[in-house]
Protein backbone atom coordinates (compact mmCIF):
# COMPACT_ATOMS: atom_id res chain seq x y z
CA UNK A 1 0.00 0.00 0.00
CA UNK A 2 0.90 3.45 -0.98
CA UNK A 3 0.19 7.10 -0.27
CA UNK A 4 0.65 10.09 -2.28
CA UNK A 5 1.87 13.24 -0.85
CA UNK A 6 -0.94 15.03 -0.71
CA UNK A 7 -3.01 11.38 1.11
CA UNK A 8 -0.14 11.45 3.49
CA UNK A 9 -0.53 15.13 4.16
CA UNK A 10 -3.95 14.79 4.69
CA UNK A 11 -4.27 11.92 6.78
CA UNK A 12 -1.57 13.62 8.87
CA UNK A 13 -2.90 16.71 9.70
CA UNK A 14 0.29 18.53 7.76
CA UNK A 15 0.85 20.22 4.43
CA UNK A 16 2.80 18.91 1.57
CA UNK A 17 5.39 21.82 1.66
CA UNK A 18 6.03 20.49 5.31
CA UNK A 19 7.01 16.78 3.76
CA UNK A 20 9.13 18.36 0.86
CA UNK A 21 11.29 20.32 3.40
CA UNK A 22 11.44 17.18 5.95
CA UNK A 23 12.76 15.13 2.27
CA UNK A 24 15.29 18.20 1.45
CA UNK A 25 16.65 17.94 5.05
CA UNK A 26 16.81 14.51 5.01
CA UNK A 27 14.55 13.67 7.50
CA UNK A 28 12.16 11.69 5.73
CA UNK A 29 12.26 11.05 1.80
CA UNK A 30 9.61 9.22 -0.09
CA UNK A 31 9.49 5.33 -0.75
CA UNK A 32 9.57 6.27 -4.61
CA UNK A 33 8.77 9.23 -7.06
CA UNK A 34 6.84 7.68 -9.95
CA UNK A 35 7.26 8.45 -13.54
CA UNK A 36 5.16 11.61 -13.39
CA UNK A 37 7.43 12.96 -10.31
CA UNK A 38 4.48 11.60 -7.75
CA UNK A 39 6.36 10.69 -4.38
CA UNK A 40 4.80 8.18 -2.75
CA UNK A 41 5.07 6.73 0.75
CA UNK A 42 4.84 3.11 1.94
CA UNK A 43 4.32 1.72 5.34
CA UNK A 44 7.95 2.35 6.62
CA UNK A 45 8.10 5.93 5.78
CA UNK A 46 4.54 6.71 7.30
CA UNK A 47 6.09 4.81 10.25
CA UNK A 48 8.89 7.50 9.93
CA UNK A 49 6.70 10.37 9.85
CA UNK A 50 4.35 9.19 12.52
CA UNK A 51 7.99 9.13 15.16
CA UNK A 52 9.05 12.25 13.62
CA UNK A 53 5.85 14.14 14.52
CA UNK A 54 5.90 12.59 18.14
CA UNK A 55 9.58 13.83 18.56
CA UNK A 56 8.71 17.90 17.36
CA UNK A 57 4.92 17.45 19.71
CA UNK A 58 7.47 16.84 22.22
CA UNK A 59 9.17 20.22 21.95
CA UNK A 60 12.47 18.89 19.70
CA UNK A 61 14.00 20.60 16.67
CA UNK A 62 14.42 19.23 13.69
CA UNK A 63 18.24 18.99 13.65
CA UNK A 64 17.81 16.99 17.26
CA UNK A 65 15.11 14.79 15.59
CA UNK A 66 17.67 13.97 12.58
CA UNK A 67 20.38 12.49 15.07
CA UNK A 68 18.07 10.66 17.42
CA UNK A 69 16.97 8.87 13.42
CA UNK A 70 20.76 8.32 12.57
CA UNK A 71 21.85 7.48 15.94
CA UNK A 72 19.45 4.82 16.22
CA UNK A 73 20.37 1.06 15.86
CA UNK A 74 16.76 -0.35 16.49
CA UNK A 75 13.36 1.37 15.02
CA UNK A 76 11.32 -1.00 17.41
CA UNK A 77 13.58 0.71 20.84
CA UNK A 78 12.89 3.77 19.92
CA UNK A 79 8.97 3.05 19.43
CA UNK A 80 9.16 1.69 22.75
CA UNK A 81 10.81 4.84 24.01
CA UNK A 82 7.70 6.67 22.42
CA UNK A 83 5.11 4.46 23.72
CA UNK A 84 6.68 4.81 27.18
CA UNK A 85 6.46 8.80 26.67
CA UNK A 86 3.30 8.81 25.51
CA UNK A 87 2.07 6.84 28.34
CA UNK A 88 3.44 9.50 30.81
CA UNK A 89 1.99 11.89 29.22
CA UNK A 90 -1.98 10.24 29.36
CA UNK A 91 -1.20 9.47 33.01
CA UNK A 92 -0.53 12.98 33.59
CA UNK A 93 -3.72 14.26 31.44
CA UNK A 94 -6.04 11.63 33.39
CA UNK A 95 -4.91 13.02 36.83
CA UNK A 96 -5.28 17.06 35.45
CA UNK A 97 -8.92 15.58 33.82
CA UNK A 98 -9.48 14.13 37.56
CA UNK A 99 -8.67 17.29 39.12
CA UNK A 100 -11.16 19.07 36.89
CA UNK A 101 -13.75 16.92 36.93
CA UNK A 102 -13.26 17.57 40.75
CA UNK A 103 -13.51 21.44 41.25
CA UNK A 104 -16.22 21.11 38.23
CA UNK A 105 -18.43 18.67 40.50
CA UNK A 106 -17.90 20.92 43.55
CA UNK A 107 -18.52 23.91 42.21
CA UNK A 108 -21.45 22.46 40.72
CA UNK A 109 -23.12 21.14 44.16
CA UNK A 110 -22.28 24.02 45.70
CA UNK A 111 -19.15 22.71 47.61
CA UNK A 112 -15.74 23.91 48.38
CA UNK A 113 -13.13 22.26 46.18
CA UNK A 114 -9.78 20.56 48.14
CA UNK A 115 -6.88 23.14 46.94
CA UNK A 116 -4.64 19.80 46.55
CA UNK A 117 -7.04 17.76 44.44
CA UNK A 118 -7.26 21.08 41.86
CA UNK A 119 -3.89 20.82 41.30
CA UNK A 120 -3.38 17.49 40.95
CA UNK A 121 -1.54 16.13 37.85
CA UNK A 122 -0.32 20.19 37.40
CA UNK A 123 2.96 20.29 39.63
CA UNK A 124 4.19 16.58 41.15
CA UNK A 125 6.77 18.07 43.44
CA UNK A 126 9.31 15.09 43.58
CA UNK A 127 7.86 13.25 40.72
CA UNK A 128 11.36 13.57 38.63
CA UNK A 129 13.39 12.78 41.99
CA UNK A 130 10.92 9.61 42.54
CA UNK A 131 10.85 8.24 38.72
CA UNK A 132 15.01 8.80 38.87
CA UNK A 133 15.70 6.72 42.22
CA UNK A 134 12.78 4.48 41.86
CA UNK A 135 10.86 4.00 38.53
CA UNK A 136 7.99 5.59 36.97
CA UNK A 137 5.64 3.20 38.42
CA UNK A 138 6.48 3.60 41.71
CA UNK A 139 5.41 6.93 41.42
CA UNK A 140 2.39 6.65 39.38
CA UNK A 141 1.10 4.27 42.27
CA UNK A 142 2.06 6.89 45.26
CA UNK A 143 0.77 9.46 43.50
CA UNK A 144 -2.42 7.80 42.58
CA UNK A 145 -2.70 6.66 46.46
CA UNK A 146 -2.14 10.25 47.59
CA UNK A 147 -4.32 11.68 45.99
CA UNK A 148 -7.07 9.21 46.51
CA UNK A 149 -7.30 10.28 50.09
CA UNK A 150 -9.37 12.71 51.62
CA UNK A 151 -8.09 15.55 52.93
CA UNK A 152 -8.65 14.44 56.59
CA UNK A 153 -6.85 11.38 55.71
CA UNK A 154 -3.87 13.64 54.23
CA UNK A 155 -3.37 15.43 57.49
CA UNK A 156 -3.43 12.20 59.18
CA UNK A 157 -0.63 10.97 57.22
CA UNK A 158 1.23 13.91 57.33
CA UNK A 159 0.71 13.83 61.24
CA UNK A 160 2.05 10.71 61.72
CA UNK A 161 5.03 11.52 59.77
CA UNK A 162 6.10 14.67 61.94
CA UNK A 163 5.75 12.50 64.90
CA UNK A 164 7.97 10.20 63.49
CA UNK A 165 10.17 13.25 62.77
CA UNK A 166 10.03 14.72 66.10
CA UNK A 167 11.18 11.51 67.36
CA UNK A 168 14.14 11.25 65.52
CA UNK A 169 14.77 14.74 66.96
CA UNK A 170 14.47 13.77 70.39
CA UNK A 171 16.65 10.69 69.92
CA UNK A 172 19.24 12.92 68.26
CA UNK A 173 19.15 15.37 71.22
CA UNK A 174 19.33 12.37 73.84
CA UNK A 175 22.99 11.64 72.30
CA UNK A 176 22.02 8.21 71.46
CA UNK A 177 24.10 5.72 69.40
CA UNK A 178 22.58 5.07 65.71
CA UNK A 179 23.07 1.40 66.42
CA UNK A 180 21.66 1.40 69.89
CA UNK A 181 18.07 -0.21 70.25
CA UNK A 182 16.41 2.33 70.73
CA UNK A 183 17.15 4.31 67.34
CA UNK A 184 16.83 0.95 65.93
CA UNK A 185 13.61 0.83 66.75
CA UNK A 186 12.70 4.24 65.27
CA UNK A 187 14.28 2.31 62.30
CA UNK A 188 12.32 0.01 62.20
CA UNK A 189 9.32 2.67 62.22
CA UNK A 190 10.84 4.29 59.72
CA UNK A 191 10.89 0.83 57.47
CA UNK A 192 7.31 0.72 58.35
CA UNK A 193 6.15 4.24 57.55
CA UNK A 194 7.44 3.50 53.97
CA UNK A 195 5.53 -0.31 53.42
CA UNK A 196 2.52 1.87 53.65
CA UNK A 197 3.13 3.90 50.83
CA UNK A 198 2.18 1.63 47.41
CA UNK A 199 4.43 1.70 44.68
CA UNK A 200 7.58 1.53 46.92
CA UNK A 201 9.47 -1.74 47.13
CA UNK A 202 9.12 -2.42 51.02
CA UNK A 203 5.06 -2.10 50.31
CA UNK A 204 5.57 -5.08 47.80
CA UNK A 205 7.69 -7.07 49.69
CA UNK A 206 10.84 -6.73 47.63
CA UNK A 207 13.65 -7.27 49.83
CA UNK A 208 16.96 -6.15 47.92
CA UNK A 209 15.09 -3.12 46.17
CA UNK A 210 14.05 -2.74 49.82
CA UNK A 211 17.27 -2.43 51.14
CA UNK A 212 18.70 -0.17 48.78
CA UNK A 213 15.50 2.39 49.05
CA UNK A 214 16.23 2.68 52.71
CA UNK A 215 19.98 3.27 52.20
CA UNK A 216 18.82 5.74 49.16
CA UNK A 217 16.93 7.75 51.55
CA UNK A 218 19.56 7.83 54.39
CA UNK A 219 21.63 8.86 51.65
CA UNK A 220 19.26 11.99 50.43
CA UNK A 221 18.36 12.80 54.18
CA UNK A 222 22.07 13.85 54.35
CA UNK A 223 22.48 14.78 50.56
CA UNK A 224 19.38 17.28 50.03
CA UNK A 225 19.17 20.29 52.51
CA UNK A 226 15.50 19.96 52.71
CA UNK A 227 16.13 16.99 54.55
CA UNK A 228 18.45 18.66 56.97
CA UNK A 229 16.55 20.82 57.79
CA UNK A 230 13.74 18.22 58.16
CA UNK A 231 15.77 16.69 61.49
CA UNK A 232 16.92 20.41 62.46
CA UNK A 233 20.50 20.59 61.13
CA UNK A 234 22.51 18.33 59.25
CA UNK A 235 24.03 16.21 62.24
CA UNK A 236 20.15 15.19 62.64
CA UNK A 237 20.06 13.99 58.98
CA UNK A 238 23.17 11.82 59.59
CA UNK A 239 21.90 10.59 62.37
CA UNK A 240 18.80 9.11 60.59
CA UNK A 241 20.72 7.60 57.83
CA UNK A 242 23.52 6.28 60.05
CA UNK A 243 20.55 4.61 62.07
CA UNK A 244 18.67 3.60 58.77
CA UNK A 245 21.42 2.43 57.27
CA UNK A 246 22.72 -0.08 60.14
CA UNK A 247 19.16 -1.59 59.84
CA UNK A 248 19.45 -2.61 56.78
CA UNK A 249 22.64 -4.00 56.95
CA UNK A 250 21.41 -5.64 60.03
CA UNK A 251 17.41 -6.44 60.29
CA UNK A 252 16.05 -6.15 56.65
Amino acid sequence: MEWTIQELATRAGITSRTLRHYDRVGLLAPSRVGANGYRYYDPGAVARLQRILLMRRLGMGLPAIAEVLADEVDACDGLRAHIAALEEERNRIERQLRSVRHTLEALQSGAEPRMDVMLAGFNDRYKDEVISRWGERAFQVSNDWWHGKTLDQQQAWKQDTEDLVAAWVTAVKAGVSPTSEHAQSLAARHVQWLSQIPGTPTAEGDRERSIEMVKGLGDMYVDDPRFAGMYEDAAGALFVRDALQAYARARM
